[in-house]
Order: structure tokens, then sequence, then C-alpha cells
């Protein structure tokens, strides 16, 4: 879960980040009323959206009174910046900045470990610095057991050449960035710019912080960050009954045990789907306990979406053994009634693959149509969509 900037801001001064003060706003009023609380000088106006470029896009604008703040938050709430809606901005306080540095820490799939990326020269999109002057961005691994403690947070300082004057205070930051990181159970803790103000002061002026989903247990606050308005009502739907769905494009929709074998299962409907101009709906693991209420759930929320036209039931019979998934089916089926009405493609195999095949023979239910092969299955939805 990405975070909107003035909740990476809340989460970075509970944990001890130095931070700005910043006010959420959803009406220009509130935005002067904002403005006011911070003591009626300089602030700034920043659109509240996941996406970067709201500079450039006029989502970022000084004001230099409550007055102004108002009319610059009119300006901004309402905004489209690269596909999404501006619905609230954050009226921060304004600083007067030496210098922009740069700090993130991300989960490094590839190697297995953390990684942390620092540099002197923030501000920019770091992704252009990486390009265009890669030397400099330092980059430093973090082991997992050990994380940053005082001497990788100087190990990193110093690789990404912080003067000696700033050098211990940056640590410090760093070390209360990592302590976000670990204790918020985050993928990616992100500031830019990291600053040194005139006076010193070395500040996260701007953050990104994305949350671990699969820690949510850990973390009932976390349910507080959670943009409902933005959320898709399916995935919501299928977030409350606890299965592992995302929304796509396309008109086939796709139920699998294992996320491995739903991946598969996207590849071969998108190829087969080339020649009829379909694509998979969506992707949807029910894992391995494979039940009626299962089924049914997973069913509901695929029929819920107006543009599936076909299902594609995709199972290898494993620790759940086919029969028992042939018999979530015709259960689900029945459950769901006169609410299931596209046709559903059944390919199984595996354990117990013989009984739960004439389970569905014996069902013998007009939407259901099996088929042996993963390829031919695929065919057949994309054919079906169609």
């Amino acid at each position: 879960m990405d975070l909107f900037e003035y909740q990476a801001r809340d989460v970075f001064e509970k944990h001890g980040v130095p931070v700005l003060g910043g006010i959420v706003a959803t009406t220009p009023a509130e935005a002067r009323a904002a403005a006011e609380r911070l003591g009626g000088g300089t602030v700034v106006v920043k659109a509240q959206v996941k996406t970067g470029g709201r500079g450039k896009a006029g989502g970022v604008k000084l004001a230099h009174s409550p007055e102004e703040a108002e009319a610059r938050a009119a300006e901004i709430l309402g905004m489209d910046i690269k596909g999404h809606t501006v619905h609230r901005v954050m009226i921060a306080e304004g600083a007067k900045i030496a210098e922009e540095y740069y700090f993130s820490v991300l989960l490094d799939r590839s190697e297995r470990r953390y990684l942390a990326m620092a540099s002197v020269e923030g501000g920019m999109e770091i992704e252009q610095l990486a390009v265009e002057r890669p030397e400099a961005l330092a980059r430093v691994a973090v082991d997992p057991v050990t994380g940053i403690d005082e001497a990788k947070a100087q190990e990193i300082v110093q690789a990404a050449g912080f003067a000696a004057d700033v050098a211990d205070e940056v640590a410090d930051v760093i070390r209360k960035l990592w302590t976000v990181y670990a204790s918020e159970d985050a993928t990616l803790v992100e500031v830019n710019p990291l600053v040194r103000t005139e006076d010193g002061a070395i500040v996260a002026l701007d953050g990104k912080v994305t949350l671990d989903a699969n820690a949510d247990f850990r973390h009932p606050d976390h349910a507080a960050l959670e943009d409902k308005e933005a959320a898709d009502p399916l995935e919501a739907k299928a977030k409350a009954l606890g299965l592992n769905y995302v929304k796509l494009d396309g008109e086939v929709g796709i139920i699998g045990n294992g996320a491995g074998l739903v991946m598969s299962t996207l590849d071969v409907v998108a190829y087969a789907g080339e020649q009829h101009g379909v694509g998979p709906a969506n992707f949807l693991d029910i894992g391995g306990g494979a039940n009626a209420e299962v089924m049914a759930n997973g069913l509901h929320v695929i029929l819920g979406d107006e543009q599936v036209k076909s299902v594609f039931v995709n199972v290898f019979g494993g620790i759940t053994a086919c029969d028992e998934v042939a018999d979530g089916i015709v259960k689900a089926l029945e459950i769901l009634g006169d609410e299931a009405t596209k046709p559903l493609v059944v390919r199984l195999d595996g354990n117990n693959v013989v009984e739960g095949r004439r389970i569905l023979d014996e069902a013998n239910h007009p939407l259901v149509t099996m088929v042996d092969t993963m390829d031919d299955a695929a065919a057949k939805a994309a054919e079906l969509a169609k």
C-alpha cells in the first residue's frame, strides 16, 4: 500500500524523523484555516496524489498568506495529475533550503536483501540522476538481520559524499528512517528532498512510503491509512472476502490455486486471446482450500465484473484434491443460483483428477465445459469470451 505524502509525514514524525508541520485540507476554506494554524506565513500547497511530477503539473504552489493558500488550494483541488484527481492538499510549512539530498531504503528482491540509496544531489527525479550520472547515486547493501545501525549509516553517508559538517546529523536521520522502514514493515521509504535548511537543520521535506500488505496482521492501525475512495470496488469486495484478487482489463475471468499457476494462466490466456481480441480480466488465487464457499466467493467477485464474458477455472490438485475442487464448483454454482450466467471452462489436473472430472460430468451443469489441457482450456475460454 502506497501512502499519501501527508500520511508518510505523519509516520515519519511518529518515529522521530525531523519534519515540518503539515495539515491536510479537502476544501479551500480548510486550506486557509490550516495556513492560519501554521502561523499565517509562507506555506506550500501540495497536491496529494500517489504519482510523481506534481510540481511540473502545477500541483505544488507557494502561498505567502492564508488568503493566498485558499486561492492556491482552489486551483489545485480537482486537478488531474497523470490520471489522478486531486481530492486533498497538504498545507506544509515553508523552509529556507540551503542544500537538497536524496535517501531511500527499499527491498532488493533480486539480491534478497535491502538496499539503501543516497545522493547529495536531491530534488530532481532520481531515475533521471541514476541514468545520466549514476556515480552520483550511492548504493549500499543492507543486511536484513543487522539493518542500518550507526556503522552502516556512516558507511552510507561516506559513500554518498556528504560533507563532514552534516554527515553525523544525516546519519542520525538515516537511522530514524530505517526505524520507520523496519517498524512499519515497509518495502520502500524514500525522502526526496532531504534538506539542510539555512539554520543547519536536516529535515525530511517530502516522503514516500510503501507498506507491505502481507504484514497487515501486525499493524491493525494501517487499515486507517487505506485510500478507500480510490480502491477498485471489486478489489475491495475480494479483500473483504479474504481473496487474493487483482482487477485487470480483459474479458476472461481467471480462478486458480497457487500464485504461480495463476500467473501462468494469465500468460496462456493472453496468448490464446490474441486471435479473439480478448485477454485476462483478473488475477485470483484461491489458495489450497478451494472449498465450495471459497469457490463461490471467487465466482461472486469475478461475475460481478461487467467486462467478464467467460471464466477459466484452472486447478492443479495437490493438498486440496481435484474431487474436493469439483465438489466446490458444483456447490458454488448452487449457492450463486441465478447470479451465475457466464460460461465456465474448467481444467483439473493432479491429485484425484479422475474423480473430480466424474463429479463435474455427473453434475452436467449447462455453464460448465471441461477441457483436459491448460492451453486448450485457455483457447476455449477466449473463444467463449468473444
